[in-house]
């Protein structure tokens, strides 16, 4: 299938740094808009004890991927922290045809391959109110040790920056009612297009 048999629906991205609340924000407004299909994406991590296959990530062995990356079977893709994420395409596509907004809620690199793509995607980058925020926010939800933490507290910095240039939208989640009452706007804005 190609885009032109996709026209029909829409393509919003939805990045932000790691513990900035995109997944929760992606959640509350999939709940509040019925047209709306939120992606799951792929990924070579293991899975958490919480987590299920098909609702989280779809889990691939990491030569599963790289044999579907050969068959270009994803929309994007990309390495993070020793790990590969990506969108596949099939899912993707069949909903689009069907006139749904398509939600992926992918980083910065997936979003920048997106946008190459498929240039009309509507970019939602969502922004921590501060840095000190984000910090705590991330030792809140423990899922990062020290080290790691670190790390993708300095990643944040260049993904922000890289999304004032490549996003249409930035959203800061200071309150959460209204960071995900801005999201929700901006997309009934494409729908209503």
């Amino acid at each position: 299938m190609n885009k032109s048999n996709t026209s029909k629906g829409k393509i919003v991205v939805i990045s932000g740094p790691s513990g900035v609340g995109k997944s929760t924000i992606t959640a509350r407004v999939a709940e509040q808009l019925p047209d709306v299909y939120v992606s799951v994406s792929a990924t070579t991590r293991p899975k958490a004890e919480n987590e299920t296959e098909g609702q989280d990530y779809w889990y691939l062995s990491r030569e599963e991927f790289e044999e579907r990356v050969k068959k270009g079977e994803f929309l994007e893709y990309a390495e993070v922290f020793g790990n590969f994420y990506g969108t596949l395409k099939e899912k993707v596509f069949e909903k689009l045809a069907e006139g749904k907004v398509v939600i992926l809620e992918i980083d910065v690199q997936g979003g920048e391959q997106i946008q190459q793509s498929y240039p009309d995607a509507v970019m939602i980058f969502i922004v921590p109110p501060s840095q000190r925020a984000l910090a705590e926010r991330m030792q809140n939800r423990g899922r990062e040790n020290g080290k790691d933490a670190e790390t993708r507290l300095e990643l944040a910095d260049d993904e922000i920056a890289a999304a004032w240039k490549n996003y249409n939208h930035m959203v800061i989640n200071d309150d959460l009612e209204q960071a995900v009452k801005e999201v929700v706007q901006i997309i009934r804005n494409i729908q209503s297009e």
